[in-house]
Order: C-alpha cells, then sequence, then structure tokens
C-alpha cells in the first residue's frame, strides 16, 4: 500500500513511533538530491532477527546472516573492526560500549519517495498508527560538555604528529578529540530532530539499539553498491560559512582553489582508489568527481565521488571489509596512520568514525561516515562526540583546532 503523506508531519511522527521499539534505524537524505539514493528516507523499527558481533571474524557473520535472511538489514560497523582487517588493536578508555558490530531484519520497514510513504516489510495498518500517533515533544537537557584534552595538548599532539610527517611515517593522519559529558540526561529523539534541524545533511539518521543511541548528522558516504557498481564520496576540506552571501561566495571559491585543502583531498582519494581496486574488475576504478564544493548549512566541504565495477568474484561484504575503516577518518599510509592515532588519541573511536546504513535483499547498500555526530548510552548516561580533522605537513596547528571547533558547532548549539 503506497500513501500520499504531508512529509515534514508524518516523518516526525514515524520517527517518534519507531522510537517505541527497542532497536530502530532511520536514514534521512534531507532533501538533498543525489544520483545514487533510493528513498528520501528510511525507517526501520523493530527487530526479527539480529547479529551482535565483536571483533574476530565479525565480517563473515555478517556474511552468514545475510545468506540465512536474504532481507533487508540495517546496522552499524564500529571503527575498531580494524583490529580484524589488520594487526592492530584498541587499549584506550570506552565509556558508550557499542558492539563492533550489529545488524537487524526489521519488524517493519518504510520508506518514502517525492512524497508517497510505502510499508515493506510488516503489517500496512502501521501507516495508519503513525497517523495517529500522539508526539510527546520534550524539552531538549542542557549538558555540561567537557572536552578531554586541553587545547595546549591539542596543539601539542598536532606538533608530534607532523614530526612523523616530517620523518615520513605517514603524509596525512585523521586525528580526533572527544567531547563528553558524565550523568547526562538526554530526550535522544528530540535531541536528534533539533540536530536535524539545525543542520540538515544529505547522510543524516538516528540509530537506537536497546540503551545506545547515534545521533547523526553526517554529511558523508562512506560506501554504496548499486548494481555492479560501488561509489565512495571522501569529505576532505572544510571552511566555514558567511551569513553576508557575497562573501559566503568568495569563501566557497577560495576552498576549491586552496592548494592545502586540494593536497588532503587528493591523498584520501589515492587511499580510496587503492581501497578500491581490492574489490574491482581490473582497470575500472575512476574519479568521477575530484574536488566537488558542496554547501551544508554551517560549512562548506570539498568532496571526491570515485568508483568503480565490483568483481563478480568478490562478496559485496568483502567489499565493505576491503574500503574499511574509510580513508577520510584514518589517513595515509592507513596501518601506519591507525597506528598513531591509537597512540596520540585518548578515546577508544568505537562507533565513531564507523558506518551505519543498510543493505537490501539484492545486496545493494549504502553507508555514512559517522561524523558530526553524538552517541549516547542512556544506562551509564555517557553522552560524547569526537571531531577532527586532516593533519598534513601543511597543516596550521591553530586553524587545525578552530576546524574542530567548527565541526562541533551544531551539536554544541543543540546540547547548550
Amino acid at each position: 500500500m503506497k500513501t500520499t503523506q504531508n512529509i515534514p508531519d508524518f516523518k516526525h511522527k514515524a520517527l517518534h513511533w519507531a522510537n517505541q521499539f527497542d532497536v530502530c534505524c532511520f536514514l534521512d537524505s534531507n532533501h538533498y538530491k543525489d544520483d545514487y539514493s533510493a528513498y528520501d528516507f528510511i525507517i526501520a523499527a523493530g527487530s526479527q532477527a539480529e547479529l551482535k558481533s565483536e571483533t574476530g571474524n565479525a565480517f563473515e557473520k555478517l556474511k552468514t546472516f545475510f545468506e540465512e535472511n536474504k532481507q533487508w538489514i540495517f546496522g552499524f560497523f564500529g571503527y575498531d573492526l580494524k583490529n580484524e582487517i589488520e594487526d592492530l588493536a584498541s587499549e584506550n578508555p570506552d565509556h558508550l560500549n557499542f558492539p563492533d558490530l550489529y545488524f537487524f531484519v526489521p519488524e517493519y520497514l518504510l520508506v518514502c519517495k517525492d512524497g508517497i510513504a510505502e510499508i515493506l516489510i510488516g503489517d500496512e495498518s502501521a501507516l495508519n498508527k503513525i497517523n495517529e500517533f500522539i508526539v510527546n515533544d520534550k524539552a531538549i537537557q542542557k549538558v555540561n560538555i567537557k572536552s578531554k584534552i586541553s587545547k595546549s595538548e591539542y596543539l601539542n599532539k598536532i606538533n608530534a604528529l607532523k614530526e612523523h610527517i616530517i620523518r615520513g611515517d605517514i603524509y596525512e593522519i585523521n586525528f580526533c578529540q572527544e567531547f563528553f559529558a558524565e550523568h547526562a540526561e538526554i530526550a535522544p529523539v528530540q535531541t536528534y530532530e533539533a540536530l536535524n534541524n539545525l543542520s540538515p545533511t544529505p547522510f543524516s539518521g538516528y540509530f537506537k539499539l536497546y540503551n545506545k543511541y547515534i545521533l547523526s548528522a553526517t554529511p558523508e558516504r562512506f560506501l554504496c553498491k548499486r548494481g555492479n557498481h560501488l561509489i565512495s564520496q571522501p569529505i576532505k576540506g572544510t571552511a566555514k560559512r558567511s551569513s553576508d552571501k557575497a562573501k559566503d561566495e568568495i569563501i566557497k571559491i577560495t576552498l576549491k582553489n586552496s592548494i592545502k585543502e586540494q593536497a588532503e583531498n587528493v591523498m584520501i582519494v589515492d587511499l580510496v582508489r587503492h581501497d578500491l581496486t581490492k574489490s574491482a574488475v581490473k582497470g575500472s576504478v575512476t574519479v568521477d568527481e575530484l574536488f566537488g564544493i558542496y554547501t551544508f548549512p554551517q560549512v562548506h566541504q570539498m568532496i571526491s565521488t570515485i568508483s568503480c565495477e565490483l568483481n563478480p568474484e568478490v562478496h559485496f561484504i568483502d567489499a565493505i571489509k576491503n574500503a574499511f575503516p574509510m580513508g577520510s577518518m584514518t589517513g595515509a599510509p592507513k596501518v601506519k596512520a591507525m597506528k598513531l592515532i591509537e597512540e596520540f588519541e585518548e578515546t577508544k573511536r568505537g562507533i565513531y568514525s564507523g558506518s551505519f546504513g543498510c543493505i537490501n535483499p539484492n545486496g545493494d547498500f549504502d553507508f555514512n561516515v559517522i561524523i558530526r555526530s553524538i552517541l549516547y548510552n542512556s544506562e551509564n548516561k555517557y553522552l560524547s562526540f569526537q571531531v577532527g580533522g586532516a593533519i598534513t605537513y601543511q597543516s596550521e596547528v591553530e586553524a587545525e583546532y578552530e576546524e574542530c571547533l567548527l565541526k562541533a558547532s551544531a551539536i554544541l548549539q543543540v546540547l547548550g
């Protein structure tokens, strides 16, 4: 059954309806036009079957889970799955305690495209239940945010990482810092809506796993598969927007022509090309767009698009594994960068800089990059978000710190 809806009102009710379930996932394109997105938004609610796995053979378990169900599945990959892909470890403290990998087959799946909503899984009476749902609009709680490291510690770490670059150990690294709150009491779904209203992005989403929540305003796609085609769209290059239209246009042009930002971006494009080559038909990896400039409410971003034809002998889940973790959140060379991330960062990344999204029954998938996201454990009341940037030889330490605060601005505004 398909039904035409007043979309903003319906979406609002549908998200709150889905939030009643122990597990739900909401993926929202926020009306950004995209060549690869199948729907404007998707809501998966309730769990018919689930897979929870720690690092070890999580990707193999996911293959089995998909083959057993051959159904839409929704879930996430934590950053620390790197430890089953490479000889790496994660020893930093973790107060959120997300599993490394989690997927579920939904009881209800609702999709919406061009103002028409449709139930793909579950009883069609759900549409009526959603339309009749009474939303309890709780006030957004203010939260006392602290930073894990001081500004001076941050600047010292960046300078030390630049020494590694001068020595030739790496030529780019994504270094992140954590902001957190203890004893935090938030209404997750209302907080997500406030964040999404302030900072609507094309890969925004809300994920509830019992007492753990991802509230994401991410602008970045990690990887998607359409037919036999794989597409990755890394972001590297950020500039703060101006409310003055003429100045904003100059900022955009300056970002597009920045040699530093182009250098950061092209290093990651090369890394993604290398990652895709592991899964590609020989000679099929192409850069479809280099240094594209895209505009979001707080920032302009430099985004490139790389694609390939998937080798029919490579399982699509191995293609995800071959590209994970994403180059934009690690650095180059990738393994050495990940070792230094572990050494220099204070917090286990966990779900941060991982990915969530969905896989359809044909094996097509779409996964984002978990950045610009509030992570919350309602059991121990720990709230966290991390921000970072690409450090290269040309990086100015003060400017990198300011970029972190810019990326955190929407979240800080929402949490007060």
